[in-house]
């Protein structure tokens, strides 16, 4: 497939993009030789070839869940600058009219 100006148009028209016409150009040939290199990738003969899911053969490499004491109201409240008995004191943000 040729990749023409109208086609660089239409493609950053549609991506909602503007160039130059210095870009455009460069656009085309950048377009054209990536449409190039999968045209090759096509002629490739890949009958008895797999499709590839995953990238790697490692399976679930998640580190083990070791459950950890929760944060006691206590310790929670420890460092706050200011507080209630159970609660933040915090400044008030919302005004009620």
């Amino acid at each position: 497939m040729k990749i023409d100006k109208d086609t660089v148009e239409r493609v950053a028209a549609l991506a909602r993009l503007s160039f130059s016409e210095a870009e455009k150009q460069k656009l085309q040939v950048d377009l054209s030789n990536i449409l190039t290199m999968c045209e090759k990738l096509n002629e490739v003969d890949t009958t008895n070839e797999e499709p590839l899911i995953f990238l790697t053969e490692e399976i679930n490499v998640f580190r083990e869940d070791v459950p950890i004491p929760p944060v006691t109201k206590e310790q929670a409240l420890k460092n706050a600058p200011q507080k209630d008995s159970d609660y933040f004191k915090m400044p008030k943000v919302i005004d009620r009219e």
